[in-house]
């Protein structure tokens, strides 16, 4: 890893680090974009997607979940932020891990634009996922 990648990984971290509701922000913010997406965008677009529209409820309605989680924790100020932290960064990793077989038990029905999303949508939940644990495991 260079020294500018070690920097602004180690800034980020200081960043959230001192104020570690912003990442509580941004996951509600995302699980906001992610229940918009599969809950009205994509029920009603089913066929240009191919996930199965019960599917699409429910994954959209797991991300509700995780909004309300994440929002509470960052309207609140919690002292065992870390453990909060921890339990959503495992919650989206569930989450990834639940649409990665759904990716692979519906794969012959889904299009080459629902794959993309679903694959962009992961590979951005571990990155945030990512952080989110090295933010809850940082001891300075």
């Amino acid at each position: 890893m260079c020294n500018s990648t070690k920097m602004t990984k180690s800034a980020l971290i200081k960043n959230f680090r001192s104020n570690p509701r912003k990442l509580f922000l941004i996951d509600g913010l995302g699980a906001i974009l992610t229940a918009f997406m599969l809950g009205v965008v994509f029920v009603n677009n089913q066929e240009h997607i191919g996930m199965p529209r019960n599917v699409l409820i429910i994954l959209s309605l797991l991300a509700c979940v995780f909004l309300v989680y994440s929002f509470t924790c960052y309207i609140k100020s919690f002292k065992n932020w870390r453990v909060l932290l921890r339990i959503i960064a495992f919650a989206n990793l569930g989450y990834c891990c639940i649409t990665m077989a759904l990716l692979y038990v519906n794969f012959q029905s889904l299009t080459l634009l629902g794959l993309i999303y679903f694959i962009a949508e992961i590979i951005i939940i571990v990155g945030l996922v990512y952080m989110e644990f090295l933010v809850a495991n940082d001891k300075k």
